[in-house]
């Protein structure tokens, strides 16, 4: 009930007031006037307990007991969870206001202290990010500072730590600094047991056959390792394309999500292998039908070997020039000195094996077989004359015209005992030889120094016979001596 002062006259007030103060005495009444109002006692932290009863712009009045309030800036509540009208709170005093007599009171000392006598190492918490160092990134939780070192920010390195500015981390409480109010946290350990528990359920999920996909999370020479949900599987380099690629970064880099298909689940060995070439059409299906042999094609060439030249004909199908196939007048020890990586070349398919995936190329079935035609151009018995290329310890090897080589055997050089090549020929001259006998289908000729020399030898002995004057016939003598 209400009472209005304008409608109270002077006896109506003293009688209100002798019915109130009736039983105290004189004594009394001038004790009441002078006391002032009793403060909460509060406990043995320090702290009081309070009733929110009004806010009104930046301040929060609170009821706190035996008819007294008190006042808490707004600013003192953590911005997500604003003041409500009849909330109850723990407050921590710091005396009263001279202007309003009101105690000032601090809602974020009181929940600082009851932080650092609840929390515990390896309590879960929710923090928001308040800024960052080189260190890692601040926070505050439940009013403490909070720090989180870099490395324990994520599962994987994080260099662009701006993004977390503003937000709430759930993390885990790792050291706890009471007298300087400071927590050490970790999201990352938080992290790797939910990534453990994800894991174990999705490891019995994996099947050979299956398509995930994943996040590429750290790139090696031989291939990529890929994030499937909890657990990491290898991507090998021989199957991210059927075309040749020489490091994984030609075709993923990290942090991609791909889809990829699993090839092989070991979960005694923790091994999981992907494929994502297996997800595309395999070039080689269609091989038969666009490489003949016989036909002529373009490729490039993608690597040397020493016995020959790998050629890209179309994405993921390759041939091989075998390094008897470059050419027919050059003798050619690496494929090097005819060809180099990146070269654009034109070749012969000799041979295609698409099962295998393989497909026989050549340079030299482009151009003229200098063979062709040579049992007309050299005979038995004809004197010819050539450049010795070869030295061997069974013979030389002399070029008679491009791309045609006869063999001197040892035997052959001279008709004296040899007993080095070396001591008869040597690499450059030009000699004449005889030629003993042609095989077109070995692509060998078989030449002669010693039976020129053998022809030469007996031309000259029949040429002094000829020259010689023809000799006188003596005359029997006639039997018994006599003569006439």
């Amino acid at each position: 009930m209400s009472i209005d002062p304008n409608e109270l006259d002077d006896a109506s007030l003293k009688r209100e007031l002798a019915e109130q103060v009736g039983d105290l005495s004189p004594d009394d009444l001038e004790r009441l006037a002078a006391a002032e109002p009793a403060a909460p006692a509060p406990d043995e932290r320090g702290r009081i307990a309070g009733r929110i009863v009004s806010i009104k712009d930046a301040d929060v009045f609170v009821d706190i007991g035996s008819k007294s309030e008190g006042v808490v800036p707004l600013d003192d509540f953590e911005p997500d969870e604003p003041p409500e009208v009849g909330q109850v709170l723990h407050l921590v005093p710091h005396g009263f206001d001279q202007e309003s007599g009101l105690m000032r009171l601090s809602v974020s000392e009181a929940r600082t202290q009851a932080s650092l006598e609840s929390l515990r190492i390896g309590d879960i918490v929710k923090g928001r990010v308040t800024g960052s160092n080189i260190g890692g990134l601040e926070l505050r939780v439940h009013g403490l500072r909070g720090f989180m070192p870099m490395s324990q920010i994520d599962l994987y390195r994080q260099d662009d730590v701006a993004q977390f500015i503003g937000h709430w981390l759930e993390c885990e409480v790792t050291e706890v600094d009471r007298r300087g109010k400071n927590l050490v946290l970790s999201r990352r350990k938080l992290l790797e047991r939910q990534r453990e528990e994800e894991r174990q359920q999705l490891r019995f999920q994996l099947q050979e056959g299956q398509t995930r996909k994943g996040i590429v999370r750290r790139l090696a020479d031989f291939g990529a390792f890929v994030d499937l949900g909890g657990i990491d599987g290898l991507l090998h380099v021989s199957d991210m394309s059927y075309a040749r690629v020489n490091h994984p970064k030609e075709v993923v880099k990290e942090g991609d999500e791909i889809e990829v298909k699993i090839l092989k689940v070991d979960l005694v060995k923790d091994r999981i292998s992907l494929g994502l070439k297996q997800l595309a059409p395999d070039p080689w299906g269609t091989v038969e039908s666009n490489f003949r042999v016989g036909e002529t094609v373009d490729g490039r060439v993608t690597k040397l070997m020493n016995f020959g030249a790998f050629v890209e004909l179309t994405p993921g199908v390759e041939g091989l020039i075998p390094i008897s196939e470059m050419s027919w007048t050059q003798r050619i020890h690496h494929p090097k000195e005819v060809l180099k990586e990146g070269d654009n070349v034109r070749a012969a398919v000799l041979s295609v094996d698409a099962p295998k995936h393989k497909i026989s190329l050549s340079l030299k079935a482009l151009a003229q077989d200098p063979w062709n035609g040579i049992t007309e151009r050299y005979q038995q018995d004809q004197t010819v004359s050539g450049a010795v290329t070869r030295i061997t310890d069974f013979g030389a090897f002399v070029q008679l015209e491009e791309g045609v080589e006869g063999l001197v055997h040892i035997s052959q050089l001279s008709t004296n005992r040899v007993r080095s090549v070396g001591d008869v020929v040597e690499v450059g001259s030009v000699i004449q030889l005889k030629v003993l006998g042609v095989d077109a289908d070995q692509r060998r000729i078989s030449l002669s120094l010693k039976a020129l020399a053998e022809d030469a030898r007996q031309q000259a002995e029949e040429a002094v016979q000829a020259a010689a004057p023809p000799s006188k016939k003596r005359k029997r003598p006639l039997r018994g001596g006599l003569s006439w």
